[in-house]
């Protein structure tokens, strides 16, 4: 149903950075660059994930209650995500670990702050 998720960013290199390792954790890169924007998937995929800075100009702010979760294969799959993401810079909001029936999950957060969540499911 999701095509894609764009989030906001005040320093686009920098971010660019940061998704960049978190694609290649996930077996994929950028697929489309413009002035002032880069998005990463694969043309014909599962959902993409855009960074932009704001088309009005505006800074970048936080979604209060906004998260992108990003499927991992299985637990040790999360794990590397984890570990990759605050290797670059990643604030904790959650360890990996079991969040109820067969879900496994991380969170954290970009260095704009966007919050993102690396999961499997489990099967119970």
């Amino acid at each position: 149903m999701i095509g894609y998720v764009t989030l906001g960013t005040n320093d686009l290199e920098k971010a660019a950075a940061f998704y960049d390792i978190i694609a290649a954790e996930l077996g994929t890169k950028r697929m489309m660059e413009w002035p002032g924007a880069i998005a990463w998937g694969e043309p014909g995929g599962s959902a993409g994930v855009g960074l932009t800075k704001p088309h009005n100009g505006e800074p970048a702010t936080v979604g209060n209650g906004v998260m992108v979760a990003l499927q991992a294969q299985d637990p040790a799959h999360v794990d590397r995500i984890y570990a990759a993401a605050r290797a670059a810079g990643a604030a904790c909001e959650g360890p990996p670990g079991q969040r109820g029936e067969g879900f496994y999950g991380a969170y954290f957060r970009d260095p704009d702050g966007n919050k993102l969540n690396a999961f499997c499911m489990t099967g119970g």
